[in-house]
């Protein structure tokens, strides 16, 4: 569902001939490389946004961890005003939206063809598996497959076992074909992915795509910022080039033989959800020990998010915002896991 609806985003865009959104896309590309920082100018920037964040740093310990407010940085370029209003936006998201209170019974519908689920796997690194089936598409509920698609996100943070939080996406492109694609969930996915699970994905295996796939691909490539673009590799059965990066990143004995590799054990139903139940009397622990972020209005009303010192930014910021916005640069994209709790 996910990659699909982002290249439906994109495919629209260029139907309209958006030339100002292409050469703002190549700008950001060309001009907007990420910053590299010492460690000792890191650390100084995550102390400025707890600064400008205030009394909610001590309120909200995962949100605004060093962890955390890292990816934020690191997704608006080290600014620290924008990397600020993304954190609070993301906040006033949860407090609405209620991501850790979503449990398996409310969205077990959605998962029962495999379309979105976590491996019983990791990649070499330890990073978090999840696999995509975008032709497995199974209800026609946006709200519904967006429920579903932050559970996901959700269960990868809170079980990976990586250092750094990122996660690997195996995209599965059997059975893919066109005439799927909703712009309607195109634009929340985008929206969820990009603004609340920045800097998520370490690495994007794009598996047996077909050409039409591929020629649509050189399309959407300026609208990708070229970190992003580097962590999406294509991968073909009957390459043994390709296929290496397959071995580099995984145990062959315990990937998926649909991925080539030799475990002949694919999705099943029942066995998922014993996991996915078992994963959520793990997350209400963790909610329930106070780690989380506030979900309800006696920790902290929605009338205090708003920050003047948010609002005043210049309108280059919103400019670069808007741009940034437009391009589905943070597919990588809640709180950290319970690494910070540990």
């Amino acid at each position: 569902m996910m990659f699909n609806d982002f290249l439906a985003l994109d495919r629209r865009r260029l139907c309209r001939h958006d030339l100002k959104g292409v050469m703002s896309a190549r700008k950001s590309r060309g001009n907007g490389s990420e910053k590299v920082l010492s460690s000792e100018e890191q650390q100084a920037k995550i102390n400025e946004v707890k600064k400008l964040m205030g009394p909610l740093t001590e309120k909200l310990p995962v949100l605004c961890s060093d962890a955390s407010i890292l990816r934020y940085l690191k997704a608006r370029n080290w600014n620290t005003k924008k990397a600020n209003k993304m954190l609070r936006e993301t906040l006033k998201w949860k407090l609405e939206y209620k991501p850790e209170k979503i449990s398996w019974e409310d969205i077990a519908l959605e998962a029962k063809t495999g379309k979105i689920y976590r491996a019983n796997y990791t990649d070499k690194q330890g990073r978090t598996v999840l696999v995509m089936r975008p032709s497995s598409q199974n209800t026609e509920s946006t709200t519904g497959q967006i429920r579903y698609l932050v559970y996901c996100m959700e269960n990868a943070i809170l079980n990976t076992n990586s250092t750094d939080g990122y996660m690997v996406w195996l995209i599965d492109f059997h059975g893919w074909n066109t005439s799927c694609l909703s712009l309607k969930v195109t634009r929340d996915t985008a929206n969820i992915l990009q603004n609340h699970y920045p800097e998520r994905l370490g690495l994007a295996i794009l598996y047996n795509p077909p050409k039409v796939f591929e020629s649509f691909w050189v399309m959407v490539r300026p609208f990708l910022e070229s970190k992003t673009f580097k962590k999406v590799k294509f991968v073909y059965s009957n390459n043994p080039e390709s296929q290496k990066i397959m071995e580099d990143n995984f145990n062959v004995e315990e990937l998926e033989t649909s991925f080539g590799g030799k475990n002949p054990v694919g999705f099943n139903y029942e066995d998922y959800a014993r996991r996915m139940v078992e994963g959520d009397k793990k997350k209400t622990e963790f909610v329930d020990s106070g780690f989380s972020s506030p979900t309800s209005k006696s920790i902290l009303s929605k009338s205090q998010l708003p920050d003047s010192a948010v609002s005043d930014a210049n309108s280059q910021d919103s400019d670069d915002e808007s741009d940034n916005e437009m391009q589905p640069s943070n597919l990588a994209l809640p709180d950290d896991k319970l690494q910070e709790k540990k």
